[in-house]
Protein backbone atom coordinates (compact mmCIF):
# COMPACT_ATOMS: atom_id res chain seq x y z
CA UNK A 1 0.00 0.00 0.00
CA UNK A 2 1.06 3.22 -0.83
CA UNK A 3 1.41 6.18 1.56
CA UNK A 4 -1.05 9.57 1.49
CA UNK A 5 1.48 11.68 -0.25
CA UNK A 6 2.66 9.01 -3.43
CA UNK A 7 2.24 10.49 -6.93
CA UNK A 8 1.74 6.82 -7.86
CA UNK A 9 -1.74 6.24 -6.03
CA UNK A 10 -4.49 4.70 -7.67
CA UNK A 11 -5.99 8.51 -7.48
CA UNK A 12 -2.54 9.15 -9.43
CA UNK A 13 -2.56 6.50 -11.94
CA UNK A 14 -5.86 7.59 -12.75
CA UNK A 15 -4.53 10.99 -13.57
CA UNK A 16 -1.71 10.00 -15.50
CA UNK A 17 -3.92 7.74 -17.48
CA UNK A 18 -6.16 10.40 -18.27
CA UNK A 19 -3.67 12.51 -19.50
CA UNK A 20 -2.45 10.30 -21.79
CA UNK A 21 -6.45 9.89 -23.37
CA UNK A 22 -6.13 13.98 -23.26
CA UNK A 23 -3.27 13.94 -25.85
CA UNK A 24 -0.31 14.15 -23.79
CA UNK A 25 2.90 12.33 -24.73
CA UNK A 26 3.85 9.11 -22.65
CA UNK A 27 7.35 10.73 -22.62
CA UNK A 28 5.60 14.53 -20.71
CA UNK A 29 3.10 12.74 -18.21
CA UNK A 30 6.25 10.85 -16.64
CA UNK A 31 7.95 13.74 -16.32
CA UNK A 32 4.79 15.56 -14.35
CA UNK A 33 4.48 12.38 -12.29
CA UNK A 34 8.00 12.31 -11.77
CA UNK A 35 7.96 8.34 -13.26
CA UNK A 36 9.53 6.58 -16.16
CA UNK A 37 7.35 6.70 -19.64
CA UNK A 38 7.33 2.41 -19.19
CA UNK A 39 5.61 3.24 -15.59
CA UNK A 40 3.21 5.46 -16.85
CA UNK A 41 2.86 3.11 -20.43
CA UNK A 42 2.18 0.09 -18.15
CA UNK A 43 -0.49 1.86 -16.68
CA UNK A 44 -2.23 2.68 -19.30
CA UNK A 45 -2.08 -0.94 -20.64
CA UNK A 46 -3.46 -2.10 -17.61
CA UNK A 47 -6.36 0.58 -17.95
CA UNK A 48 -7.31 -0.51 -21.29
CA UNK A 49 -7.40 -4.03 -20.71
CA UNK A 50 -9.19 -3.76 -17.02
CA UNK A 51 -10.59 -0.62 -16.70
CA UNK A 52 -10.31 1.47 -13.86
CA UNK A 53 -9.86 -1.63 -11.18
CA UNK A 54 -6.57 -2.41 -13.24
CA UNK A 55 -5.24 0.88 -11.77
CA UNK A 56 -5.73 -0.59 -8.20
CA UNK A 57 -2.56 -2.15 -5.79
CA UNK A 58 -2.40 -6.21 -6.45
CA UNK A 59 -0.57 -7.98 -4.50
CA UNK A 60 3.17 -9.08 -4.67
CA UNK A 61 2.76 -12.68 -3.71
CA UNK A 62 3.54 -15.10 -6.96
CA UNK A 63 0.19 -16.81 -8.78
CA UNK A 64 2.02 -20.20 -8.16
CA UNK A 65 4.66 -21.60 -6.56
CA UNK A 66 5.89 -24.71 -9.09
CA UNK A 67 8.66 -25.73 -6.85
CA UNK A 68 6.73 -25.75 -2.94
CA UNK A 69 6.87 -28.81 -0.98
CA UNK A 70 4.44 -30.95 -1.77
CA UNK A 71 1.20 -31.48 0.63
CA UNK A 72 2.52 -34.81 1.41
CA UNK A 73 5.67 -34.27 2.14
CA UNK A 74 4.72 -31.22 4.90
CA UNK A 75 2.19 -33.71 5.81
CA UNK A 76 4.47 -36.50 6.97
CA UNK A 77 7.23 -33.58 8.05
CA UNK A 78 4.44 -32.52 10.64
CA UNK A 79 3.40 -35.99 11.71
CA UNK A 80 7.28 -37.08 12.93
CA UNK A 81 7.44 -33.60 14.33
CA UNK A 82 4.38 -34.49 16.37
CA UNK A 83 4.57 -38.13 16.68
CA UNK A 84 8.16 -38.97 17.14
CA UNK A 85 9.11 -35.35 18.82
CA UNK A 86 12.11 -35.51 15.86
CA UNK A 87 14.63 -32.56 15.38
CA UNK A 88 14.61 -30.88 11.40
CA UNK A 89 17.77 -32.86 11.07
CA UNK A 90 16.75 -36.26 11.88
CA UNK A 91 13.20 -35.36 10.17
CA UNK A 92 15.10 -33.94 7.11
CA UNK A 93 16.83 -37.36 6.83
CA UNK A 94 14.27 -39.05 6.80
CA UNK A 95 11.91 -37.34 4.61
CA UNK A 96 14.68 -36.52 2.09
CA UNK A 97 14.42 -33.00 2.09
CA UNK A 98 16.68 -29.94 3.42
CA UNK A 99 17.16 -29.03 7.07
CA UNK A 100 15.91 -25.53 5.98
CA UNK A 101 12.48 -26.65 4.18
CA UNK A 102 11.51 -28.78 7.53
CA UNK A 103 11.96 -25.54 9.26
CA UNK A 104 9.92 -23.48 6.67
CA UNK A 105 7.07 -25.88 6.68
CA UNK A 106 6.86 -26.23 10.31
CA UNK A 107 6.60 -22.53 10.68
CA UNK A 108 4.12 -22.34 8.23
CA UNK A 109 1.86 -25.35 9.81
CA UNK A 110 2.68 -23.67 12.97
CA UNK A 111 4.16 -26.57 14.43
CA UNK A 112 5.63 -25.65 17.68
CA UNK A 113 9.42 -25.65 18.77
CA UNK A 114 10.70 -29.02 20.45
CA UNK A 115 11.86 -27.21 23.18
CA UNK A 116 8.30 -26.01 23.79
CA UNK A 117 7.41 -29.26 24.00
CA UNK A 118 6.84 -31.80 27.02
CA UNK A 119 9.88 -34.38 26.31
CA UNK A 120 7.50 -37.33 27.56
CA UNK A 121 4.09 -36.68 26.21
CA UNK A 122 4.74 -34.05 23.38
CA UNK A 123 2.15 -31.38 24.78
CA UNK A 124 2.93 -28.13 24.50
CA UNK A 125 4.24 -26.90 27.87
CA UNK A 126 5.96 -23.41 27.25
CA UNK A 127 3.54 -20.34 26.09
CA UNK A 128 5.25 -18.06 23.14
CA UNK A 129 7.79 -15.60 24.08
CA UNK A 130 5.33 -12.62 22.84
CA UNK A 131 3.90 -10.85 25.26
CA UNK A 132 -0.40 -11.05 25.67
CA UNK A 133 -1.22 -7.73 26.59
CA UNK A 134 -0.23 -4.97 24.18
CA UNK A 135 -0.65 -1.41 24.60
CA UNK A 136 -2.08 0.58 21.57
CA UNK A 137 -3.04 3.80 21.34
CA UNK A 138 -4.42 6.06 18.48
CA UNK A 139 -1.76 9.20 18.62
CA UNK A 140 1.85 9.16 19.44
CA UNK A 141 2.80 10.29 23.26
CA UNK A 142 -0.56 9.20 24.46
CA UNK A 143 0.92 6.39 26.29
CA UNK A 144 4.13 8.16 28.74
CA UNK A 145 6.40 5.04 29.47
CA UNK A 146 9.09 6.43 32.56
CA UNK A 147 11.58 4.30 33.60
CA UNK A 148 12.49 5.80 37.06
CA UNK A 149 16.46 4.17 38.44
CA UNK A 150 17.68 5.71 41.55
CA UNK A 151 21.03 6.20 40.55
CA UNK A 152 22.23 8.52 43.34
CA UNK A 153 21.70 9.85 46.43
CA UNK A 154 18.57 12.46 46.11
CA UNK A 155 17.70 14.07 49.08
CA UNK A 156 13.56 13.86 49.89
Amino acid sequence: MSHANARLTPRGREIAVLRVQAGWSRSHVAAAMGCSRNCVGRWVERFEAEGIDGLQDRSSRPGSSPTRTPEETELEIVRLRVEERLGREAIAQLVGVSPRTVSRVLARRGAPALAALDPMTGELIRTSKQTAIRYERQRPGELVHMDVKKLGRIPD
